[in-house]
C-alpha cells in the first residue's frame, strides 16, 4: 500500500508526530533540569504532549481522518512517549525499574503477536478500554512525578504502584484477545 502526501499530513497525523518530535524536548530538558522553572517547562512540554495524544484520536475519528498510517503513527508515539517518561523519572526515582520492566515486557508481548497475528492477516482494531485506562493512570502518575520533583518517595511509591497495577491488568486482559485471535 502506498501512503500519499495527503494522508501523512492529516491534523491527527502531525499531532502524532508533533508528539514524537517533543520527545527529545522533553528528555533535554528533564534530564538538565535543576531548578523548579526547568521542571514546569518539563511538565508542559509533557501536558502538549498528552494533549495532542487525546487530539489526535478525537479529530481523526470526529472528521473521519482516520488513515493507515495513523493506526501504526499513534501507538508508536505513544509507546516512544511512555517509554522516555519513564526512562527519564528513573534517574530520579531509581525504583521505577520495576515499572519499567513491566511495562517492557507488556510491550514486547503487544509487539510480538502484533507482528505475528498481522502476517496472518490479523490485526488488534485499535486499543481497548483497558489500555486506555491504563494509558490514562499512567500519565496522570507520571505528570505528578514530573511536576512536583521534592515529592515525597512513599507518595511517589503508592502513585508507581497504581501505575504497575493498571498497567498489569492491562496486560491480563490482553492475553485473553490474543489468544482468541489466535483461535479464529
Amino acid at each position: 500500500m502506498r501512503i500519499t502526501s495527503k494522508e501523512i499530513f492529516t491534523i491527527p497525523n502531525c499531532l502524532s508526530l508533533l508528539r514524537i518530535l517533543l520527545i527529545p524536548i522533553f528528555v533535554y530538558v528533564y534530564i538538565n533540569a535543576t531548578e523548579s522553572t526547568d521542571y514546569l517547562v518539563a511538565t508542559i512540554i509533557f501536558f502538549i504532549a498528552a494533549i495532542s495524544d487525546f487530539l489526535d484520536g478525537k479529530l481523526a475519528r470526529k472528521f473521519n481522518l482516520i488513515t493507515e498510517l495513523g493506526k501504526v503513527l499513534d501507538p508508536v508515539a505513544d509507546k516512544l512517549q511512555q517509554a522516555a517518561i519513564a526512562f527519564c523519572l528513573l534517574f530520579r526515582y531509581e525504583f521505577l525499574w520495576m515499572l519499567i520492566t513491566l511495562f517492557v515486557v507488556k510491550e514486547l508481548f503487544m509487539g510480538i503477536n502484533g507482528v505475528i497475528l498481522l502476517r496472518r492477516g490479523k490485526k488488534l482494531n485499535g486499543a481497548m478500554w483497558f489500555g486506555k485506562l491504563s494509558t490514562a493512570v499512567f500519565y496522570v502518575a507520571m505528570l505528578s512525578l514530573i511536576a512536583f520533583p521534592e515529592i515525597d518517595t512513599t507518595i511517589a511509591i503508592i502513585l508507581s504502584i497504581i501505575t504497575a497495577i493498571f498497567l498489569a491488568l492491562s496486560f491480563i486482559l490482553y492475553i485473553p484477545i490474543f489468544i482468541n485471535m489466535y483461535r479464529s
